[in-house]
C-alpha cells in the first residue's frame, strides 16, 4: 500500500502493521490465521460503510452474543476486547480507595485496570505449579469490592477444577464482584467448561468475561464482552460507552457464528499443537505447566528463556522472575520453539 503524497508518517503508519502470518510472534496468546474467509468478507463489506456510525449502544451485537450463549440481551455488556469488559465493571461497582483482589502473575491488564479505576490491588502468589490458591484468594476476598479468577489462567494455563471454583464462590462475600476471566474458553475441552449462564444465576455477584480476540481471532477488532445476573448487568450497562463498539464489530462476529464449523477446526489444531510441543518440551526434560488454552508457560528454571528465545528470534512473554509464556501457533511456531531451546541445551 502507498500513497500518492508519500507523506513519510503515514507510510510508516501502514508499514507498521504486523503480519497476519508470524510464526516467530508468540508473545501475545493471537490466533496464529487470518480471519476467516467469510468474516473478512463480511468485514470489507462493512468498511464500505464506515463513513456512518455505528449503533449509539450496540443493541444488535448484544442481541446476537446473548442469543448464542443462551441468557437473556439484558445480562450482556460489550467493550473493547474482555479488557474493555472488565474496566467497565469496575468503573460501575467500585469507588477509588476500594480493594481488588488479584493473584501474581495475573494477566497484565489487570494491574493497569486496578490502577485506572484507583483501586488498591492485593496479590495472591500462585502455586509452585501455578495453581491458584483458592482458599487465600477468598479470605482476601472477604475485605475487597472485587476479585478476579482467571479460568484458564493467563499467563499458566491451568485450571481450576468445577468443585472447587463452586466452593471458592460460595465463600466469596455476596457484595463482592467476581470477575471471572473466561478469554481462553474456547480452547478449553467441552467436559471442563463451566455452565456460564447457570452459574450466574446461582451466584448474581459474578460476572463471566469472554472475547473475540483468541480463538475467533479478531484481536485487531477489539470485541469482547462480559454476561451477569440481571440486576448486576443492568448496573454494567449503565456504563456502556455510546459509539463505542465499531461497526465492524456486528458483522465480524455474525460471520464468525455463522462459520462456526471453520472455527472449530481451527481451534482443534491449535488444541493438538498444544499437545505435540508440550509432549515434545517434556521429552526434553523441560517442565511446562499443563495448559488449556493456547500457551504453554515455562517457569524460571535456573535457565535464561529470554536468551534463548531472542538469540533465534523467537518473540515470547517474558517474566520478573525469569519465566516465559510461548503462545501455540503452527507447526513452524512449533519448530522455532524447539530449535530455539535445543541450541539453549547445546550453548549449556
Amino acid at each position: 500500500m502507498t500513497f500518492p503524497e508519500h507523506d513519510p508518517a503515514a507510510v510508516e503508519v501502514v508499514a507498521a502493521l504486523p503480519e497476519a502470518v508470524d510464526p516467530f510472534a508468540l508473545s501475545l496468546n493471537e490466533n496464529p490465521f487470518p480471519p476467516l474467509p467469510a468474516v473478512r468478507s463480511a468485514l470489507i463489506k462493512a468498511i464500505d460503510a464506515a463513513n456512518r456510525y455505528p449503533e449509539y449502544l450496540p443493541h444488535q451485537l448484544r442481541r446476537l452474543i446473548a442469543g448464542r450463549i443462551g441468557v437473556h440481551e439484558e445480562q450482556v455488556v460489550l467493550g473493547a476486547g474482555a479488557t474493555g469488559a472488565a474496566l467497565q465493571v469496575l468503573q460501575a461497582v467500585t469507588a477509588p480507595g476500594d480493594r481488588i483482589v488479584l493473584t501474581s502473575p495475573t494477566f497484565d491488564g489487570y494491574p493497569i485496570l486496578a490502577r485506572m479505576a484507583r483501586l488498591d490491588s492485593v496479590s495472591v502468589p500462585l502455586d509452585e505449579h501455578g495453581r491458584h490458591d483458592l482458599d487465600a484468594l477468598a479470605d482476601a476476598a472477604s475485605t475487597a469490592k472485587a476479585v478476579v479468577l482467571c479460568r484458564p489462567h493467563n499467563p499458566t494455563g491451568t485450571l481450576e477444577p468445577e468443585a472447587d471454583v463452586e466452593r471458592f464462590l460460595r465463600r466469596v462475600p455476596s457484595d463482592t464482584v467476581v470477575l471471572l476471566d473466561e478469554a481462553y474458553i474456547e480452547f478449553v475441552a467441552p467436559e471442563h467448561r463451566l455452565d456460564g449462564p447457570a452459574l450466574v444465576r446461582r451466584f448474581p455477584n459474578v460476572v463471566v468475561l469472554r472475547t473475540f480476540s483468541k480463538a475467533y481471532g479478531l484481536a485487531g477488532l477489539r470485541i469482547g464482552y462480559g454476561f451477569g445476573a440481571p440486576d448486576l448487568a443492568r448496573t454494567l450497562w449503565t456504563m456502556q460507552l455510546p459509539f463505542g463498539i465499531s461497526i465492524t464489530s456486528a458483522v465480524a462476529v455474525a460471520a464468525s457464528f455463522d462459520a462456526e464449523s471453520q472455527l472449530r477446526q481451527r481451534i482443534r489444531l491449535v488444541t493438538s499443537e498444544r499437545r505435540y510441543l508440550w509432549r515434545r518440551l517434556r521429552s526434553m526434560g523441560i517442565y511446562c505447566t499443563d495448559s488449556h488454552a493456547n500457551f504453554l508457560y515455562l517457569p524460571a528454571a535456573g535457565r535464561s528463556w529470554r536468551q534463548e528465545f531472542d538469540v533465534a528470534g523467537v518473540r515470547a512473554r517474558h517474566y520478573a522472575d525469569g519465566a516465559a509464556r510461548v503462545t501455540v501457533g503452527g507447526r513452524a511456531s512449533t519448530r522455532a520453539i524447539l530449535d530455539a531451546l535445543a541450541q539453549g541445551d547445546r550453548s549449556a
